[in-house]
């Protein structure tokens, strides 16, 4: 493989500065004793310590972890059913399947926010926690479905039936040989519907009622009136947060692999 020049390089160093810098700047600014980010005044604590005093977001934040955690293991379940039953078996709709399973990701949200509302609104649930995980969770069922449906390709079927075999029912074979193999794509599914719900604003505000205000809807509408400090520190706190789990893993994941490399050894 041919080894990238220093053009590309900087090229690639270029995009990523662009990309991160608005994220810097917010982050640094959360330590801006100004109220505004018009000018730096000095460094300062204070909004981190307004921010842990008030509460006004700690509400919310679990609102939206919650919503989180079950639209993505609801949608890793139903999303990893139907992508093995897809990879398995031929049936005369699969075409018609596989394109109906995208449409939650191709039609804009507003539509779906709109959608979503009136047929709620048609079956009495005019808002609140579970018209949001049901939202929620059908429009992250086909990042699941796609990760998942990719990781099946790849799998032999020689190994399944090896185990049907000797002796495994196919709830066994599944739970011992195929769930093991298939879990690094599932659980990327169900952390990327996490990601995707817990960002979500469109949907959430159509479907949000007076009790179950998310984070990311609290956060808009606080923008409205312009941006705060305390809200670039919020932000900043959730970065941290996802760094420290993204930095978790990367451990985990180099320690596991020392630890297989010393076992191939032996």
């Amino acid at each position: 493989m041919e080894k990238p020049s220093v053009w590309g390089k900087l090229y690639l160093a270029l995009i990523l500065f662009l990309l991160y810098l608005p994220i810097l700047v917010v982050a640094a600014y959360s330590f801006n004793a100004a109220s505004s980010g018009a000018q730096w005044t000095g460094f300062t604590l204070s909004w981190y310590k307004k921010l842990l005093e008030e509460g006004k977001y700690t509400q919310p934040l679990l609102h939206s972890i919650e919503l989180g955690l079950l639209s993505a293991f609801l949608a890793g379940v139903i999303g990893t059913a139907a992508a093995l039953s897809a990879a398995t078996r031929a049936f005369k709709t699969k075409g018609v399947f596989e394109s109906l399973s995208m449409l939650p990701i191709m039609i804009p949200e507003i539509i779906l926010g709109i959608s979503f509302m009136s047929m709620f609104a048609l079956v009495g649930l005019r808002g609140g926690m579970l018209p949001l995980v049901l939202a929620h969770t059908t429009f992250c069922i086909p990042y699941v479905y796609i990760i998942v449906k990719g990781r099946i390709r790849d799998l032999d079927p020689s190994v399944i039936e090896a185990a049907r075999t000797l002796g495994a029912t196919k709830i066994r074979a599944f739970l011992t040989v195929t769930l093991p193999i298939i879990l690094p794509a599932v659980l990327s599914g169900c952390l990327l519907s996490f990601a995707m719900s817990f960002d979500d604003v469109i949907i959430s505000s159509y479907l949000r009622g007076p009790t179950s205000e998310l984070l990311p809807t609290k956060i808009y509408a606080a923008l409205k009136l312009g941006v705060t400090p305390d809200v670039n520190a919020l932000f900043t706190l959730i970065l941290g947060v996802m760094l420290l789990l993204v930095a978790t893993m990367a451990v985990t994941l180099q320690i596991r692999k020392i630890l297989q490399r010393k076992v191939d050894a032996q």
